[in-house]
């Protein structure tokens, strides 16, 4: 078992933005953070990341907790898992209990593995002719520590002399095994290009076929450590120049990126054979580098170059795009020398806009009218995804792109993304909650709040109130901990609130008493001077005991 020593040290180690930051993207909301949440559909964002508390919430689904539940939920994972995944991405050591099975290093046999396949390629001459006859270096095959994974027996009888164990090779996807239960390396007779993370540790390898296999590049599978629609290849080497230079390339594949490193692109990364997406956002959000997508002019690449625009100026993201044509892609440029024009390309990109504007137009006939009008429906619903700055200043691109007036273009908002709700209006007591609030984040101040009120003057949240009572933890009151209109008060401002909270609940009880025509008169009398002194006491800052009358 993990020592809980250490699971103290790693939760006092973590940021929350940070951990759910590389996972989604964050937008700062007053003191808090904001998203859409990642475990349901939902338009408007309601998913919110207090970094003073330390904790989520999602107030569509109701999803909380911290940093190790979110990435529980997440990727799926025990809690041991999850403690062992944060602390092997924030480099925080883990100790085990005397006796226990240790958790070995998942990344030495990554990091042994990348050895393997290193040394292999300077004894296979087909894998060495491929990378010379592709113009790579001797220098960038040691920068990116290319590879090559021999026969699949060969692979695993590395893993058993060397005492690796097999148990992690499959977990971090080295080995498979088919139906049968019998292992096999995953990469076979496959030049290799190692994967890090941006924290510089080795997650994965990519693998491109020498011996004509019909899938020429594959990835190592999805694994706790590895997930291709987060990472970008080469972007730990790439760090440093993209902060500098203020900018990252984005291309398709392995090569480009060497080449492009080679030719002094150093700011240049690629997708994992997949198209750029959102979980890719919070990486790009780095240091808010423009962003340039370089990529290939086939129908593939200019269709992910047009989902990818929408989605990055949608996002706020500057940059734009450079598309390749003629067969040829950036590292068959630098090969064949041609390094100003691929300066002159990078340094001046078609705005993102710009790109899907044309791409909309291009896809219709506008010759025909009724071409032309889906063609502008088509814009229009694009310019929506905007904000009304950029709808304002891209509407006479398109106009002039479609050869119409302006005017006719009418962009409306899809809709009202009014976050202040109403539904609850009726349905909560803010001064209930942050006597709530108060005694979940500072509950030595309970003792005093119960010698004078009780649950019955809670007329809102009474159930919430008896859970703190119970001594609950604050699992489950994230929705309350996260929001800003809700007080954290001190002991003065808790006592004052406590009186507002009686004065309501005794004015409550003396409007029904007067109203109540089965008291004896008497008797009525006295509830009401009774009631009414009390609200005379409170009134004048003191706090009364309650009674139940």
């Amino acid at each position: 078992m993990i020592e809980q020593n250490s699971i103290e040290n790693l939760k006092n180690r973590l940021d929350i933005v940070e951990v759910v930051g590389s996972y989604i993207e964050l937008k700062k909301s007053g003191a808090n953070y904001k998203a859409r949440c990642p475990f349901h559909s939902e338009d408007t964002p309601s998913f919110v990341v207090s970094p003073s508390k330390q904790i989520y919430h999602c107030f569509g689904c109701g999803a909380g907790g911290d940093a190790i539940s979110f990435v529980m939920n997440y990727d799926k994972l025990s809690y041991p898992e999850a403690i062992e995944k944060l602390a092997n991405d924030f480099n925080v050591p883990l100790s085990y209990t005397k006796g226990s099975f240790e958790k070995k290093d998942d990344r030495r046999v990554l990091e042994q593995i990348n050895q393997f396949y290193k040394k292999n390629l300077y004894s296979n001459q087909t894998a060495k002719n491929y990378l010379e006859n592709r113009g790579i270096y001797t220098s960038s095959i040691e920068k990116f520590e290319i590879g090559y994974a021999p026969a699949s027996s060969k692979t695993i009888s590395f893993l058993k002399e060397t005492l690796l164990s097999l148990e992690d090779a499959l977990k971090t996807g080295i080995l498979g095994k088919d139906e049968r239960g019998n292992l096999y390396a995953r990469l076979i007779e496959r030049v290799t290009f190692p994967i890090y993370a941006p924290n510089s540790k080795i997650v994965g390898f990519g693998g491109r076929t020498i011996s004509n296999h019909p899938a020429k590049y594959i990835n190592s599978p999805q694994t706790y450590l590895f997930n291709k629609s987060k990472l970008l290849y080469g972007y730990h080497l790439a760090r440093e120049s993209i902060v500098k230079k203020g900018r990252i390339i984005i291309t398709e594949g392995y090569l480009d990126v060497i080449m492009l490193h080679q030719a002094g692109f150093s700011e240049c990364v690629a997708t994992l054979g997949t198209a750029l997406t959102s979980e890719h956002l919070p990486l790009l959000r780095r240091a808010e580098p423009k962003v340039i997508l370089s990529y290939d002019g086939d129908k593939a690449g200019m269709e992910a170059a047009f989902k990818a625009s929408k989605m990055l100026i949608a996002s706020s993201i500057d940059g734009g795009v450079v598309i390749f044509g003629g067969g040829k892609d950036p590292a068959d440029m630098v090969k064949d020398g041609d390094i100003s024009t691929l300066k002159s390309l990078f340094n001046e990109p078609k705005p993102f806009a710009n790109f899907v504007i044309e791409q909309i137009a291009y896809k219709y006939d506008l010759k025909n009218p009724l071409e032309k009008e889906k063609a502008l429906k088509e814009g229009v619903e694009f310019l929506r995804t905007l904000s009304p700055m950029l709808q304002d200043e891209y509407k006479s691109y398109l106009s002039t792109v479609l050869n119409i007036d302006k005017r006719v273009i009418r962009v409306q908002s899809r809709k009202n993304f009014n976050t202040n709700s109403t539904s609850n209006v009726n349905k909560e007591d803010l001064a209930e909650l942050s006597v709530i609030k108060t005694l979940l984040l500072k509950p030595e101040l309970l003792d005093m709040v119960l010698d004078n009120i009780s649950e019955d003057v809670f007329r809102v949240h009474k159930d919430l109130f008896i859970r703190v009572m119970g001594g609950d933890d604050k699992k489950g009151f994230e929705g309350i901990l996260v929001r800003d209109d809700i007080s954290e008060l001190n002991e003065d401002e808790l006592k004052k609130q406590i009186r507002m909270i009686l004065m309501k609940f005794y004015q409550t009880r003396l409007d029904n008493i007067k109203a109540r025509a089965d008291i004896a008169f008497d008797k009525k009398s006295f509830y009401i001077r009774k009631i009414q002194d009390k609200i005379y006491r409170l009134k004048r800052g003191e706090i009364v005991e309650y009674e139940q009358i």
